[in-house]
């Protein structure tokens, strides 16, 4: 058959070979990347403040607060130095590289498959043709041994030409893939950055919530000795004592409580470092002098790109677009080229022999499916089923975003009113135990009211240290919800090229 027949022949079965199948569900859709112009509302909690107005054609909004290095944002050099430490030995953060590493090792060999195969082959052989067959008739007619060696030594090419573009979309997803999985890591950063800092504001916390009940103790300590004279001098009864030594015995009780928070939380943060439990080093500021640092939210859009889940799902989308041109161009015909040249004998020492021992071909092959289609076909359409997941994820990761920012700043903005007013009943308990004690001793209120003030006072300045702590994680949370912490310093993210482009 000439070159020129085979090529019309393929022509005529190419509509039936690119008769492609519709999936049931229909092909997979764009994804709709909208998000409203504002959060919802504004902000002064910290003061954290929503600049997302994007009709404020006067003045220019401020960036987001995602692109403020983490080390810039908390200042505190001993919870720079745990973060620090977590990036570098974290081991979930590590097991995330090693997923990157795979990723990569899954383009190379998908990049591979573009290339031409090229190996080299040695071989050595004895084949026997019976004597009353055709070979072994004709091999004693020309006296050759019935036992006949056989050696070879050439090398061997073997091509697939990419005519669809469907080895270079594999190739493009699998690097899209890997993309997805450093921006995962880069997420991961997010969240191990935002979860120390939590942990080390609740140890700060803890630690001042036990400075006061340490405090509390000594003064109920000294009210009981003074309830004991009291008792001796009989102008209280012994259930006035009792009462006293009770309360005392509650507040200590107390401190091992606050005291194995305080250990839980050492110990997760030494594991979220990657190291053996040992003492964590915290400022000794004080913690309700701390001030929230100012969170600026800019505009929704910048979510896209300040998010990494975000971009992850973006890129896995990009790579499950591809994988689908990748299945769809199987049900096309393709070409493959396949080239041998070298030497073959039976006699070794004649091996080399040129061009006697010189053996060579060439084959190029177009294949095509044409019946029993059903693999290719099932192929195709988990592809497509599979863009539809990634586009859902998409989405999915968009709307997470913006619900975590809005719920975020609502949070903040809660947490910031609730610290100012818990801030003024402390003050006002405080006054009030003051004043309990001076009514006891000139006997116009009875133990029981300094008992109640007393205790109330002290729950109220628990309280107020938990607000505050509230108030510095949801400021935490705030600035991971932008996408912040796993930019450096003067970076910026990198601009995502168009949907469906390819590098």
């Amino acid at each position: 058959m000439t070159l020129s027949r085979a090529a019309l022949i393929a022509c005529a079965c190419l509509p039936l070979v690119a008769c492609i199948p519709e999936p049931p569900q229909g092909l997979a859709r764009e994804p709709s990347t909208h998000v409203p112009d504002t959060f919802g509302g504004e902000t002064t909690a910290g003061e954290a403040t929503a600049d997302a107005d994007a009709n404020a054609d006067e003045e220019e909004t401020p960036p987001s607060s995602a692109r403020v290095d983490w080390r810039e944002l908390f200042g505190d050099p001993h919870l720079v130095a745990l973060v620090d430490a977590a990036l570098a030995n974290n081991q979930e953060l590590n097991i995330a590289i090693q997923e990157m590493i795979v990723a990569n090792s899954d383009v190379m060999a998908r990049r591979g498959d573009i290339f031409p195969s090229l190996s080299a082959g040695v071989g050595a052989g004895l084949d026997r043709a019976g004597r009353y067959t055709s070979q072994g008739q004709s091999d004693e007619a020309v006296g050759v041994a019935s036992d006949l060696q056989n050696y070879s030594v050439g090398l061997y090419a073997s091509w697939e030409i990419d005519v669809w573009g469907r080895l270079r979309d594999s190739a493009d997803a699998a690097m899209y893939r890997y993309l997805s999985s450093a921006a995962g890591r880069s997420f991961m950063v997010t969240r191990l950055v935002a979860e120390i800092a939590t942990q080390y504001y609740e140890l700060l916390a803890l630690d001042r919530q036990l400075a006061i009940l340490l405090q509390n103790i000594e003064l109920q300590r000294s009210s009981l000795e003074l309830m004991r004279l009291q008792q001796q001098a009989a102008r209280v009864t012994m259930l006035a004592v009792t009462r006293f030594e009770a309360q005392l015995y509650a507040f200590e009780a107390r401190t091992f409580e606050i005291r194995q928070r305080i250990v839980a939380t050492e110990n997760h943060l030494n594991f979220l470092v990657g190291r053996f439990p040992q003492p964590i080093e915290r400022s000794q500021e004080d913690f309700l002098a701390l001030t929230p640092p100012m969170i600026r939210t800019g505009l929704p859009t910048e979510l896209l790109e300040n998010r990494p889940d975000v971009q992850a799902a973006e890129l896995a989308l990009r790579g499950a677009r591809l994988d689908v041109n990748a299945a769809r161009a199987r049900f096309y015909p393709s070409l493959r080229l396949d080239v041998g040249v070298g030497y073959r004998s039976f006699d070794v020492t004649q091996l080399f022999a040129t061009p006697e021992s010189l053996v060579y071909g060439l084959l190029a092959g177009i294949t095509a499916p044409l019946l029993n289609r059903s693999g290719i076909t099932a192929d195709y359409f988990a592809a497509n089923s599979r863009q539809m997941q990634a586009v859902l994820r998409y989405e999915q990761a968009i709307l997470s975003a913006y619900t975590d920012v809005s719920t975020g700043l609502a949070m903040l903005d809660n947490t910031t009113h609730r610290y100012e007013l818990e801030a003024r009943q402390v003050e006002r308990l405080t006054e009030s135990v003051d004043i309990s004690n001076q009514l006891f001793v000139a006997a116009h209120a009875d133990y029981l009211e300094v008992l109640t003030t007393r205790r109330d006072s002290l729950e109220a300045q628990l309280e107020l240290v938990e607000t505050k702590q509230q108030q510095l994680a949801a400021t935490v949370t705030l600035y991971q919800a932008l996408g912040g912490g796993w930019l450096r310093a003067g970076e910026r993210p990198t601009d995502p090229e168009p949907m469906g482009a390819v590098p």
